[in-house]
């Protein structure tokens, strides 16, 4: 049985658990003959050992399993007997003061799930980005699928794509084999010497200043030049000193990018070569990308204007749970990066404000489809699945990955209802349309 609902502060609360000691004994001896029955012991035979040993040997683990099964069926009828919501998991110490014989008596401290109050939406103001995909944002796309099917040729020689053109120097977006020596010093160092070693002038792979004297060089010739390492550089035994090189180059290459023809077409997928219909299938992908990069910037601005609309106090269970799922997760990311994390420690108060901002969210939207309905429908998340298969070869494929685990359908309802939320918090919000540039919005990604 329980006491009464004390609050404590906001929402916490706590209710004092008593448990009568002869139930607890009768139901320890219960499991224990039920134990018994299966119990080995040296010298006898299964499920004849004595009850004494059977009570010595596990008699305590019983009765704590016992204890704490009661305690927490208690809790959970008072829980229910004045319907409570209880948020994360309770606190349950055993009761120093007031003790009574023949019971055993816990303090169950907890909180409870807040209420929400979603202020008048109408009073929001929310950006919805948007962005368009003109033709120039395809000519950028066909510029970088070029560049990544590029072949090179031998400066000088000719062959069935011409021969570079005259000038047999090294130039930006050339490939380029040297060997070079370094030395500080006078001495070499590690990491300071390359036999045929091969790069694009221009892909930023070597520093500023060695690339720049390699620019100008023709294939046999040769060049001494000091390299000042910067202070941050990757290699400390180098950092912040200066080296003495030298460079030979030994070979030069041009770059040939493919011609946009129906060739390079049917490269894409476009097996009758048409290039026309290739533009309109980038387009289509750069603006599902786009369409899936707006939502989210307007997702984040409907959030925003959400928790500055909403009153709630926050569960410190919840938070205090979610600092330790983010930690995990940055945990497991970080080794699956081949990182060590046994010994680097993982402040909560690294994921304090984003755990914080993640229960606030959460408790927002749950009470926001609630009251307005806005579950998740079985046709909504099926629209949902066949549009991610779009962007994949095989879409059927896609479909039984998602539609054969239950997991994974739940985190595409998630994600339905969190559109739902935001296409009616829009209905009812001061809505400005922020248009923003395709680079931008593409973190620069896209440009050739």
């Amino acid at each position: 049985m329980a006491t009464a609902v004390e609050t404590l502060e906001k929402l916490e609360r706590r209710i004092t658990i008593t448990v009568p000691l002869a139930d607890v004994q009768a139901e320890v001896e219960k499991r224990l003959k039920a134990r018994a029955k299966t119990a080995k012991a040296p010298g006898f035979r299964p499920g004849k050992v004595p009850m004494k040993m059977v009570a010595a040997q596990y008699g305590y683990q019983v009765e704590t399993e016992v204890l704490n099964d009661k305690v927490g069926q208690a809790f959970a009828d008072a829980a229910n007997e004045n319907n409570l919501r209880v948020a994360g998991y309770p606190r349950i110490e055993p009761k120093a003061a007031g003790a009574v014989e023949g019971v055993a008596m816990f303090d169950a401290t907890f909180e409870i799930y807040p209420e929400v109050k979603i202020g008048d939406l109408a009073t929001a103001e929310i950006e919805k980005t948007v962005t368009e995909v003109t033709e120039a944002e395809i000519d950028k796309t066909i510029a970088i699928l070029r560049k990544q099917r590029v072949h090179y040729h031998v400066k000088g020689q000719h062959d069935a794509h011409g021969d570079g053109g005259a000038n047999l120097a090294a130039e930006a977006d050339n490939r380029v084999t040297v060997d070079f020596t370094g030395t500080i010093d006078g001495v070499e160092f590690q990491g300071g010497k390359a036999d045929d070693y091969a790069f694009v002038l221009g892909e930023g792979r070597m520093l500023p200043e060695f690339e720049a004297a390699i620019t100008g060089l023709k294939v046999g010739e040769s060049k001494v030049f000091p390299l000042a390492f910067p202070a941050d550089y990757h290699g400390k035994d180098v950092a912040g000193k200066t080296a003495e090189f030298t460079i030979t180059l030994k070979k030069l290459e041009w770059a040939h990018l493919p011609e946009v023809d129906d060739e390079f077409a049917k490269t894409l997928g476009v097996q009758d070569g048409d290039i026309a219909k290739m533009r309109a299938d980038i387009k289509t992908n750069l603006e599902r990308e786009v369409g899936g990069r707006t939502k989210a910037k307007t997702k984040d601005s409907v959030m925003d204007a959400l928790i500055k609309v909403a009153e709630l106090d926050v569960p410190k269970t919840l938070v205090e749970q979610d600092v330790e799922r983010l930690a995990d997760m940055t945990r497991q990311d970080m080794v699956q990066r081949g990182m060590d994390v046994k010994s680097m420690p993982f402040p909560p108060e690294l994921f304090t404000a984003q755990a914080e901002r993640r229960v606030r969210l959460g408790l927002i939207l749950a009470e926001v489809v609630k009251a307005n309905n806005l579950q998740a429908t079985a046709e909504q998340v099926k629209a949902q699945v066949e549009d991610f298969a779009q962007s994949y070869e095989d879409p059927q494929q896609v479909l039984k990955y998602y539609f054969s685990d239950r997991n994974r359908l739940a985190e595409v309802e998630a994600l339905v209802l969190e559109e739902n939320v935001v296409n009616y918090v829009l209905g009812k919000s001061k809505v400005t349309e922020k248009s923003v540039a395709f680079d931008e919005l593409m973190g620069n990604n896209a440009q050739a």
